[in-house]
């Protein structure tokens, strides 16, 4: 009788075992990497992001944060996405460019007039659910946007006009638009990983860099540059993307559930990125001693102008870019 208990007791531990193996199988865990701490925006964010999925899908789809470039650069993690290795990554329509040349269209130098016309464009189903979707085919696909703020030079002088940067080497994204930008208004582009910016800029491998005013605190270049001046030459935003086979992978209503926390999530963003522009801003000022210049734009869109004129003769950013410009004024 105590043998049968013995082997009865075992049987049902086994199936124990199997069932929590099998729903431990039934979660599906979805690893993402971006290359910013997690005080940032953007983390935070998606931090809200996955919070949302494990609640519309009753836990069945967790996903996993790995902020400071842990799994690799945004290139790398962009390759890794791409072989399957790595299911999500937060990078920018700039870096982008060179995997879906769509994204190339946010990359224009004064394409947007303002944030809300920024936001209508991202928000239009023509451009920004449209350039989401175009990379379909090409190992990912885009799930939603983060405001990356407007993009603007610092360095350890004032930069108030394109004769200020001739002879200066300055870091940018490896972007073909942001090369050519860089170049037509009249410095030396170098491009460069963001995790090495600091102490390239320490040891004056490059003289400057752009980007919004969180790079001053969160990422301490307000140490080494200080001067921030506001020529606001861009305005690219971040982009959530997944791996074709991740997506693949989830079910039609994991999907939606991932594709509407993703949307809530761009919302969730604006607001937050607001408050963090204003607050970076105020503590660049009081902790860093970090100059903000007010510069006239007319000059640096006058030399970026070409740009522009081109992108509407490429069939491919074309439409993209006569969509935007109509948006302008609505």
């Amino acid at each position: 009788m105590q043998i049968k208990k013995n082997v009865l007791s075992c049987v049902l531990s086994l199936a124990l075992s199997a069932g929590m193996a099998f729903s431990a199988s039934a979660k599906t865990v979805l690893k993402l990497s971006h290359n910013n701490d997690k005080t940032h925006p953007v983390h935070i964010s998606m931090q809200y992001m996955a919070d949302e999925v494990k609640k519309l899908t009753n836990g069945e789809v967790v996903i996993r944060i790995y902020p400071n470039s842990q799994l690799g650069t945004q290139r790398e993690s962009m390759e890794l996405l791409q072989s399957g290795s790595l299911d999500m990554a937060k990078s920018n329509a700039s870096e982008l460019e060179a995997f879906e040349p769509s994204y190339g269209a946010y990359n224009i130098p004064y394409l947007f007039h303002n944030v809300d016309h920024y936001y209508r464009a991202l928000l239009a189903p023509e451009v920004g659910q449209k350039i989401l979707d175009s990379s379909k085919g090409k190992g990912f696909i885009g799930l939603t946007y983060y405001d990356g703020g407007a993009r603007s030079f610092y360095a350890a002088k004032p930069i108030k006009s394109p004769e200020d940067l001739k002879g200066m080497k300055i870091r940018v994204q490896p972007s073909p638009t942001a090369v050519e930008m860089i170049k037509l208004m009249g410095a030396s582009p170098t491009p460069l990983a963001y995790g090495e910016l600091y102490t390239a800029l320490q040891q004056k491998v490059v003289d400057g860099a752009e980007n919004n005013q969180t790079a001053l605190t969160l990422a301490r270049h307000g140490e080494v540059a200080k001067f921030f001046s506001e020529d606001e030459h861009t305005m690219i935003p971040d982009v959530l993307v997944i791996g074709q086979k991740s997506w693949d992978k989830l079910t039609p209503e994991q999907q939606k559930a991932l594709k509407k926390a993703a949307d809530d999530s761009m919302m969730y963003h604006k607001d937050l990125w607001k408050k963090m522009i204003a607050e970076t801003t105020q503590e660049a000022k009081d902790k860093l001693g970090v100059e903000f210049v007010k510069v006239d734009k007319q000059p640096f869109i006058d030399a970026t102008k070409s740009m522009h004129d081109a992108a509407k003769a490429n069939h491919l950013l074309k439409e993209y870019i006569e969509h935007i410009d109509s948006l302008a004024t609505k």
